[in-house]
């Protein structure tokens, strides 16, 4: 085994090694993952997952690292989002809101305010979309208008389902871990009420994926996170429910859950001393 890990320590390295040999901060290398900038490989040791010595350096070979790679992770929030496209914050955040701009991050400020963040590079591609020109500049199209006069507001629909591809992304082919990613971003009642075997979900709760964290737990920012990140409309529920149970099924055929050993059944061992001899001259045939 000590081999095994030694070689394996020379071919790849940990995500925080990783980081710092790509002149990253943690979070923007997580997000570079998450996007597929930087391929990972599993841990032979189940620790996870580790990046190849070999992709570091196919990443530090390319022109201009490492701004360009820092570039292509780059992330800003209404106000920079809205001077990359050259419209005002209103008209950033209404296209946001009817969906036409999909969040990557979001964090809550002190007042407990959503503070949603986009990918720059993604925003300036928007830009250099001709067929997104009269999006920027004049009246809102009919339908846009009244989706924001209905107060509609996709950002976090659109966040969950970004997320979701993310940590399918990382669950590959292991379908309990795809179960168990569908199942982090539904209500607990929903999971329950999908999969009734309490070891089935138990082995998904050992296989959750970690979502963002957001303040301590329990407090009403972490609270109000969740909520976040916990499909809400009908639609999208019965998507992520009828997901769930067909992923369930499938990974139930591959690789049931693990459930405790049965208990031994009772030895009846032969009684001794006076009682036993009583015992067995009682059974004894009458002459």
């Amino acid at each position: 085994m000590s081999g095994t890990i030694a070689k394996s320590d020379r071919l790849t390295c940990a995500p925080s090694r990783a980081a710092r040999e790509l002149d990253l901060r943690r979070g923007d290398f997580d997000l570079a993952v998450n996007l597929g900038l930087i391929r990972t490989v599993p841990d032979e040791g189940g620790g996870g997952r580790r990046v190849a010595r070999a992709e570091i350096d196919r990443l530090r070979a390319e022109d201009g690292f490492p701004d360009a790679l820092r570039e292509r992770v780059a992330t800003v929030g209404t106000h920079e989002g809205a001077e990359i496209m050259e419209v005002t914050p209103s008209r950033f955040t209404n296209l946001a809101r009817f969906g036409l701009l999909v969040p990557v991050r979001f964090h809550l400020n002190r007042y407990r305010t959503v503070v949603w963040l986009y990918v720059a590079e993604e925003l300036r591609q928007f830009v250099a979309e001709k067929s997104n020109a009269r999006l920027l500049t004049g009246r809102m199209p009919a339908q846009v208008r009244e989706g924001l006069k209905a107060k509609l507001d996709r950002r976090p629909r659109n966040w969950r389902g970004r997320h979701i591809g993310f940590l399918l992304r990382q669950a590959g082919d292991d379908p309990w871990a795809h179960a168990a990613a569908v199942a982090c971003l539904l209500d607990p009642a929903d999971v329950a009420d999908v999969v009734e075997d309490p070891y089935e979900r138990d082995h998904l709760n050992r296989c959750r994926p970690r979502l963002p964290a957001h303040g301590p737990p329990g407090s009403p920012t972490a609270e109000r996170a969740q909520e976040l990140m916990t499909a809400s409309e009908p639609d999208e529920v019965a998507w992520f429910r009828a997901d769930l149970a067909h992923t369930v099924e499938t990974a139930r055929r591959q690789c049931p859950a693990p459930r405790p050993a049965p208990e031994p059944a009772p030895q009846h061992t032969p009684p001794h001393g006076l009682l036993g001899w009583l015992r067995r001259r009682g059974r004894r045939p009458a002459r």
